[in-house]
């Protein structure tokens, strides 16, 4: 008799290794039916985030035996930063909508728990669902997912005694592709760009601003033509210099990199709100705590001219319904759904 008809199972993944094939076997064996959930899910790749949902979800079920697959359902969830209620809410709907999916195999009210291993202070949310029971599994000895992530981009080395067979086989051919190519040429960059303080008494902390800026429905958005992110969308903004006040850094900024056809004056008139921005994984290349400005212009029938300048390969306006987390750079996407609600 299984002592739970749902358990919940929350994690990145990146990638699933044995510690997760764990607590997945556990929870197949406690439960009627395993809710995976794959959390960062629909963002761009990245050093922290190199694997979709597809293939991480691709990961985790070659990796359990095919007569228990039918009862692992695995499901994409968004981050949510900067609002945790949001996130949790997610969870929530996304697990109630699931098990709705399911109930008619299940009698009365489904039995619910939480399921995972308390490796850290990244575990908290293992005590944001007190109306799900709490199932912890005792971890085991591997490396974690980020010091695998460092095996495989930074130093090249096989991680294949830390993961199952099939995942080994997966990581293998993803580090032979364009995709897994690039991930060791922006580890490499990353680490150039730390070289330039490893005989700091301390890291860093760098200062930086970005600019949200909205009309008519629109948002302004510059290509980025260098590392780190190449190619992806990005906020107007940089690093402030020396002598310049936040507000200062910001305006220089958007002008420098989208040469928009208003005066300066103009833009600080169109500043409606402004937030700090300090998840302390929002950047690859150190500490970097943002000042975003939310500039919310009047509307008109035709949009400021802009032209892309400085380190930016373009420069133009999106609709705001259009804007795709998966090719936007670090946390932009947060940033302007956090200041502009959408």
């Amino acid at each position: 008799m299984k002592q739970h008809d749902f358990l919940v199972f929350i994690g990145r993944f990146q990638p699933f290794h044995k510690g997760h094939l764990r607590v997945v076997k556990e929870g197949l064996a406690r439960a009627g039916r395993l809710i995976v959930l794959c959390g960062s899910a629909h963002q761009a790749r990245t050093l922290r985030n190199p694997w979709t949902f597809d293939e991480r979800k691709q990961m985790l079920l070659s990796s359990i035996p095919a007569e228990d697959r039918d009862r692992v359902i695995v499901a994409p969830l968004m981050d949510h930063l900067y609002n945790d209620a949001a996130w949790v809410r997610s969870v929530q709907t996304t697990v109630n909508g699931l098990v709705n999916a399911y109930h008619a195999k299940v009698q009365q009210s489904p039995h619910i728990g939480l399921i995972g291993y308390s490796k850290d202070h990244s575990s908290y949310y293992l005590k944001l669902f007190p109306q799900w029971d709490a199932v912890d599994v005792p971890g085991i000895q591997i490396l974690n997912a980020t010091d695998l992530r460092m095996h495989m981009f930074g130093r090249q080395e096989t991680v294949a005694n830390e993961v199952p067979p099939s995942v080994a086989t997966f990581l293998d051919a993803f580090l032979a592709s364009d995709a897994g190519n690039d991930l060791r040429e922006e580890h490499a960059f990353i680490e150039r760009y730390q070289s330039g303080w490893a005989k700091a008494p301390y890291p860093p902390t760098f200062v930086t601003v970005d600019a949200v800026v909205v009309q008519s429905g629109h948002l302004l958005l510059v290509e980025r033509s260098a590392r780190p992110g190449k190619g992806l969308w990005a906020l107007p903004g940089g690093f402030v210099d020396q002598t310049e006040s936040l507000l200062d850094a910001c305006l220089r900024e958007l002008k420098e990199e989208t040469r928009i056809k208003l005066p300066v004056p103009v833009l600080r008139g169109a500043i409606v709100n402004n937030r700090v921005f300090d998840d302390p994984h929002r950047s690859m290349r150190g500490r970097t705590i943002t000042h975003a400005f939310h500039l919310d212009l009047p509307a008109e029938d035709r949009l400021p001219r802009v032209r892309a300048a400085s380190d930016a390969e373009r420069a133009f306006w999106l609709p705001l319904g259009d804007l795709d987390p998966a090719r936007c750079f670090e946390d932009h996407y947060f940033i302007v759904q956090n200041l502009i609600g959408t």
